[in-house]
This record gives C-alpha cells, sequence and structure tokens, in this order.
C-alpha cells in the first residue's frame, strides 16, 4: 500500500522523481538497432563504399584548395627566423632524448618497451584488437590439460636446499656492507613454508605453540624473538622457538648449533610422544606430521652446522641417516647436502652412487644434479685436454661423454657457466630457487664453485664447450633438446628473488626494441639538425623554404 501510495503521488506530479520518458527509452532502443546492424558485414561495404566516394569527391576538390594551403604555407615559412628553426630542432632532440632514456631505462628494469606495453595494453582494445582475438575455451579436456601443462612449464620457486642462515651469515652480510641480501618476496616466501612446515591446527591447545604460531607470521625480526623466548617462558621444551632463535638470533654458526641441539632435544621427545597417539583422530596425524617436519628440519640444519664447521664426515652420516629414517621426503631434496658434503671429501665414487640413484628421468633434475654429473665424466678427461690436440686428432669418447654432459646441464641452466668461469659476480644466494633459472644459477656456484677449481682442467674444459650448447637448441625456443623448452617466466621470478644490487642473468638475452632504436635514431637526428641550423642558420632556412 505505501509503495502504491507513492506510485500515485509521483504520477499526480509530486515532489518525487516520476517514470522515465518513454521517448527516451524507444530511442535508446533504435540506437542499440542501429549500433547493430552497424557491425553487420554489409553494413560495413556500404560504409566503406560511402567513403571511397567521399574520398574521390575529396581529391577532385583538394588540388584547387591545396594551391591556397601552400601558398599560406609558403607565406608563413618565409617569416621565420633561424633562432625558430634552432630552438625546434634542439627542443626536439630533447625531448626525444628523454623518451629514450625512459624507454632504456624502462627495458633494463622490466624487460619490455614502455610504449610497446601501453600500444598492447591500452591503444589495441580502442583500435579493435581484442574483438578479433579467438574466445579463450571455457573447458580442456584431461588429454589437451596435460599436454599445455607438458609444452609450458610452470615457473615453480623452490626452498633452496643449502639455505644460509639469517643471523650468523645473511644479517652478516648485511652488516658489513650495509646491502639488504634477502628480497620480501623471498621473506615472505619463507614465512610462508614456516607456517606451513611448523603449524597445525591443534596449536590453539597449547599456549607456547599459540605464541609461536603468532611469531612465524610477525615481521619484525625483534618482534620474533620476543615472541620465541615468550614461547620458552610457558613451555622449556618447545622446540620451534629454538628454531626461530637459531635461525635469527644466533650470531655465529656454534650459537645456531647450540640452539638447535636443543631443539632436537625437545623435538625427538614430542615426536615421540606424537607417535604413541597420532592414529586417535585425524588432529594427532596433523600433529604427528608437524612434529616428523620439526625434526628433520632440525636434524638436516645440525648436518649443515657441521658442514660449515669442518665437520664433514659427521655431516655426512647425519645426511645418510635422515634419508635412511625419512625416505619419503625426497622433495627436500636432502641429497644435494650430501652431493655437496661428498664432494668436499672427494668422495667421487659416493659422488657417483647418489647421481646413479637421483638422476633418473623420473626424477625432477636441478642444476646441482646436471653439473655434478658433468663434473665427474669432466674429471676423467680434463686434466689431458687439450682444444688444439682435440681439434687434431678429434674426441675420444671418453671427451664425448664430458662434452654432451657439458650440454645437458647448460641446457637445464644457461646461466651456470658464467658463474663458475668468473665471467659475473657473485652474491649470497636466496632463500627460495627457480629451477633453471639465475637464482639456481647463484645457488649453485655459490657453494659448488670451490669442487670445480679443485679438478684441474675442468673449468677450461668447459670454457671450451659450454658455449656450444647454444647451436643445439633450436631457436626460436618452440622446443628443446634434452629438456623442455627454457621458460619464459624465469626472468620476472628471479628479479623477486634476487637483490636489486645484482644484474639478473637473462636467457635467451632479447633484442632491444623497436621504439628504443627509433627514439634514438630520432633523437641523432634532431640533434644533429639542430648543429646544422646554429652553423649554417641561413643555408637552412633556404632548405626548409625548398
Amino acid at each position: 500500500a505505501p509503495s502504491a501510495v507513492m506510485a500515485e503521488g509521483s504520477s499526480s506530479g509530486g515532489s518525487g522523481r516520476g517514470p522515465p520518458c518513454p521517448g527516451v527509452a524507444s530511442a535508446f532502443r533504435r540506437w542499440e538497432q542501429l549500433r547493430r546492424r552497424a557491425t553487420t558485414p554489409w553494413a560495413r561495404g556500404l560504409l566503406a563504399v560511402a567513403a571511397g566516394l567521399g574520398l574521390l569527391y575529396a581529391v577532385l576538390r583538394v588540388p584547387v584548395r591545396l594551391r591556397d594551403g601552400l601558398a599560406a604555407v609558403t607565406v608563413f615559412l618565409s617569416t621565420l627566423t633561424p633562432k625558430f628553426y634552432f630552438a625546434l630542432t634542439v627542443t626536439s632532440s630533447f625531448i626525444s632524448g628523454l623518451i629514450f632514456v625512459f624507454e632504456w631505462w624502462h627495458f633494463r628494469k622490466y624487460g619490455t618497451s614502455f610504449i610497446e606495453q601501453v600500444s598492447v595494453s591500452h591503444l589495441r582494445p580502442l583500435i579493435g584488437g581484442a574483438e578479433n582475438s579467438p574466445p579463450a575455451p571455457a573447458a580442456f579436456s584431461v588429454g589437451e590439460n596435460e599436454t599445455s601443462r607438458q609444452n609450458m612449464p610452470e615457473c615453480k620457486v623452490w626452498r633452496n636446499p643449502l639455505n644460509l642462515f639469517r643471523g650468523a651469515e645473511y644479517s652478516r652480510y648485511m652488516w658489513v656492507t650495509g646491502k639488504e641480501p634477502l628480497t620480501y618476496y623471498d621473506m615472505n616466501l619463507s614465512a610462508q613454508d614456516h607456517q606451513t612446515f611448523f603449524t597445525c591446527d591443534t596449536d590453539a591447545l597449547r599456549p607456547s605453540d599459540t605464541v609461536m604460531q603468532k611469531a612465524w607470521r610477525e615481521r619484525n625480526p625483534q618482534a620474533r624473538i620476543k615472541a620465541a623466548y615468550q614461547a620458552l617462558e610457558l613451555n622449556n621444551d618447545c622446540a620451534t622457538a629454538y628454531v626461530l632463535l637459531a635461525e635469527e638470533e644466533a650470531t655465529t654458526i656454534v650459537d645456531a648449533e647450540k640452539y638447535f641441539k636443543q631443539a632436537l632435544k625437545a623435538g625427538e621427545m614430542i615426536y615421540r610422544r606424537s607417535q604413541n597417539c597420532h592414529s586417535q583422530s585425524p588432529q594427532h596425524e596433523a600433529q604427528l606430521r608437524r612434529d616428523t617436519n620439526v625434526l628433520v628440519y632440525v636434524k638436516r640444519r645440525l648436518a649443515m652446522c657441521a658442514r660449515k664447521l669442518g665437520r664433514i664426515r659427521e655431516a655426512v652420516k647425519m645426511m645418510r641417516d635422515l634419508m635412511k629414517e625419512f625416505p619419503l621426503l625426497s622433495m627436500l631434496n636432502i641429497h644435494e647436502n650430501l652431493l655437496e658434503a661428498l664432494l668436499e671429501l672427494q668422495a667421487y665414487a659416493d659422488v657417483q652412487a647418489v647421481l646413479a640413484k637421483y638422476d633418473d628421468i623420473s626424477l625432477p633434475k636441478s642444476a646441482a644434479i646436471c653439473y655434478t654429473a658433468a663434473l665427474l665424466k669432466a674429471r676423467a678427461v680434463s686434466e689431458r685436454f687439450s682444444p688444439e690436440t682435440a681439434s687434431k686428432r678429434g674426441l675420444s669418447t671418453a671427451e664425448i661423454n664430458a662434452v654432451e654432459a657439458i650440454h645437458r646441464a647448460v641446457e637445464f641452466n644457461p646461466h651456470v657457466p658464467k658463474y663458475l668461469l668468473e665471467m659475473k659476480s657473485l652474491v649470497l644466494p636466496p632463500e627460495h630457487i627457480l629451477k633453471r633459472g639465475d637464482s639456481e644459477a647463484v645457488a649453485y656456484a655459490f657453494f659448488h664453485l670451490q669442487h670445480w677449481k679443485r679438478i684441474e682442467g675442468a673449468l677450461n674444459l668447459l670454457h671450451c664447450t659450454w658455449e656450444g650448447t647454444f647451436r643445439m637448441i633450436p631457436y626460436p625456443l618452440e622446443k628443446g633438446h634434452l629438456f623442455y623448452p627454457y621458460p619464459s617466466c624465469t626472468e620476472t621470478a628471479d628479479r623477486e628473488l634476487l637483490p636489486t644490487f645484482h644484474e639478473v642473468s637473462v636467457y635467451p638475452q632479447k633484442e632491444l626494441p623497436f621504439f628504443i632504436h627509433f627514439t634514438a635514431g630520432l633523437c641523432s637526428f634532431s640533434a644533429m639538425l639542430a648543429l646544422l641550423t646554429h652553423q649554417f642558420p641561413e643555408l637552412m632556412v633556404i632548405f626548409v623554404k625548398a
């Protein structure tokens, strides 16, 4: 009833606004009909015919008006002075120079042309380029999805198996150099990892774990350390609190090892307790998984502490025991820590045994796997290898195997050789890496460069053969030779993972965009005209008038 009264009042000319005018609605409908008809093929044909007739009319009428226009332009140009032409060319050169500098900066930082990006993103839809693109399919079949997944490998970020300690290594680097070695994106990924590994749904039942759950989400390092001490006040056997203190508060590897030993003692006790009651409920199973993650993490970091402190055989034993005790956690890539420690011991037979297990076609590859396999094969021939001798007599079977192994490694990650050959400077490796990317190359070369230097002639063999890989890979990179095509998303991810003061290695090298060449040419041409106008003003005025 109230709505009816309001409608009656509004129709009787009250203060309320009445319904829209029927004439406006009908005109709008006619406009929509005309617009839809104008997009049909026959309508476009009529418009093209009309445009042709208009152009013909303009061509017939233009000569008469063109003569008058040329006369007016001639009169205008005759009144201009050389100073005007000089100012015009200088201004043009300055503006084009600014555009060139901005384009170059944008390309160096983001890898794309700003003008090209704006034209593709904003101008093309206005022109109508987006309408001609075929619509994306609503769904894919299973076979098509698998095929596209194989042809377009995902740029997945992995935890660095040999990542350094924040307090004892990353923070010391920042204190000495004043440069932040870790990016916000990298540290944010680590925070997510810690919440996944060290928390579970039953943390709310234990006050110390509740405090640690908040601590892993804190951005301020001092707030995290303070929360760890609060958790230890509530429970002196809180393993995750000791882990946080070992990672972030300890300023030396010795201090970090002490904290990890306390974490190991508490973690083993909690792990045994969880094993006894893990079958009681799903919550207890989740708690057992969390406690398993904590125990594996602590044992691994203790092995890494032993490796850094020179107790390499002890570290190897701890890694082997850890891999036997938890064989299903191969995704943590503990074997890469073992490979590096065995190479330090120069136990090359044991290294070959590890590679025989993990360098399998069904297992994911890494730079550590591929380059270590190449190092072992290069070790057999590098001491007697000479490019001059090999070019005369040809390569032996062992040398061919070594070269093929190097080509395989370079195809997997083409950024590594420049770091091993010290053609690019190294930085501290990030906490996360992108396989086949520059971040993985930095992490591998940081720990393995010394092993390549130890084998006489290995770097010389790498220097002589690594560039031959690119003659075997099709270009552009539609397909690979031994691996999937090199992904195009590595540069963007590596720029997020590596610090800003590091020059990211890009493969394949991108050609300079057209607009950089265009603006550079325009700036040079304008500057040349400005110089000629300044040196020969009268001659340039005559040239312009002519």
